[in-house]
């Protein structure tokens, strides 16, 4: 595999662990401000909304651009958004540090897994999209280790500002230019857009990405206040949650190329079943290191399980257009899960946040069991063939 491909995992693994670097911190940062847990849950919330709103305007308005400068800019306005979010003097500039980069963020995703699949196909995907799972296991308990060992939350965002630098020159020296787009090329991917399979996916995409992260923006403070965890006790949870996660990334990627549908279904339920334990013997320490290494394992699953049951839906064609929903989707059901978990922390306490997640998953786990009539299906089938045949015509 070529070198190029590394380095854009490496770069994913560096968007990421900023994106959610913050998870871990959110106490320290709710006291350090003065500010509720479910206000400092913004600095998520925010920053997915962010993500979600610009993905399909950044996306359109820069498809000529060379796409490796848009890689380097958005690891560079990374670089500078960790530095000036460890000097922030107060909550309302955090906030701001946080949303400038969200804008560019989408671009990556876009680029670099269209980069991936010419290169190397879907073990390139693959490689690229290790990077971010990784990064939603490891880079939470890395940040947060960081703002303990050093005893200043600043630190979090000094280390994710290396990562990023380090990012960034992986990106300048091993990828090579690649010229933007036609403007053609981009608008003959919209007529994916009456795919109403394509509208169900992404409708159980968002609250699939909601349902995990209404519990998992906040686990921090639930294993503070329920499990009476220490900050050091919080870091080895965290990461053990994420160790546990990168093994479960990889047994869900190969259930869901055997059983695309029943391993998705499955998924649902083992979720359900931690957070209820959770829930039931959130209390207790020994019992709760148990379930956050199975909550861990069955967690990293919500990443893959919608965006190979929606990949595998459409056209080859329309990839990237649809990448780029997905992206939007994906952050959406993350800045909604944060504002109803906040929701809940406020009104009920943080003992009943699971409940929120719960919920959503056993509502996205009867959509999985919506499908369209066998002649729904079969003109999909009809319509990729002659795309594919006019494809072949072109070359």
């Amino acid at each position: 595999m070529k070198k190029s491909i590394y380095a854009l995992a490496f770069g994913a693994f560096g968007i990421i662990n900023t994106e959610f670097g913050v998870i871990g911190i959110l106490p320290t940062i709710a006291k350090v401000f003065n500010i509720s847990v479910d206000t400092a849950g913004w600095l998520l919330g925010g920053f997915a909304l962010t993500v979600a709103f610009s993905s399909p305007i950044i996306t359109a308005i820069t498809t000529k651009i060379n796409r490796k400068l848009l890689l380097c800019l958005v690891l560079g306005m990374f670089i500078v958004s960790n530095l000036l979010s460890a000097f922030s003097p107060n909550f309302t500039i955090l906030m701001i540090a946080r949303i400038i980069p969200a804008i560019f963020h989408p671009l990556f995703w876009n680029i670099s897994l269209a980069i991936a699949f010419k290169e190397n196909g879907s073990k390139g995907v693959s490689t690229v999209m290790a990077g971010l799972s990784i990064a939603t296991v490891l880079g939470v308990p890395l940040t947060t280790y960081a703002a303990e060992f050093f005893n200043n939350w600043q630190a979090s965002f000094f280390l994710s500002s290396v990562i990023s630098l380090i990012a960034f020159l992986s990106l300048l020296f091993l990828v090579p230019s690649i010229p933007g787009n036609s403007e053609k090329a981009t608008k003959s991917q919209f007529h994916v857009l009456k795919d109403a399979q394509l509208w169900l996916n992404l409708i159980s995409t968002v609250l699939t990405l909601a349902a995990m992260f209404s519990s998992y923006s906040y686990l921090a403070a639930y294993l503070e206040k329920i499990t009476k965890m220490n900050g050091t006790e919080i870091s080895i949870m965290l990461l053990l949650f994420g160790i546990a996660g990168i093994f479960g990334n990889w047994i869900t990627g190969i259930a869901l190329g055997k059983k695309l549908i029943q391993t998705s279904r499955l998924f649902y339920v083992l979720l359900i079943s931690v957070q209820l334990l959770a829930y039931y013997f959130g209390d207790f320490f020994i019992p709760m290191v148990i379930i956050l290494s199975f909550w861990g394992l069955i967690h990293t699953g919500g990443f893959l399980v919608p965006n190979l049951r929606t990949t595998q839906s459409v056209p080859k064609d329309t990839l990237e257009f649809v990448n780029s929903l997905l992206t939007s989707c994906y952050n959406i059901g993350i800045s909604l899960g944060a504002f109803l978990g906040g929701f809940i922390i406020a009104q009920y306490g943080i003992h009943f946040v699971v409940w929120m997640s719960i919920g959503l998953l056993a509502i996205t786990l009867g959509i999985s069991f919506i499908t369209f009539t066998k002649k729904e299906k079969i003109n999909s089938q009809v319509n990729q063939k002659n795309i594919e045949e006019t494809e072949v015509a072109c070359v």
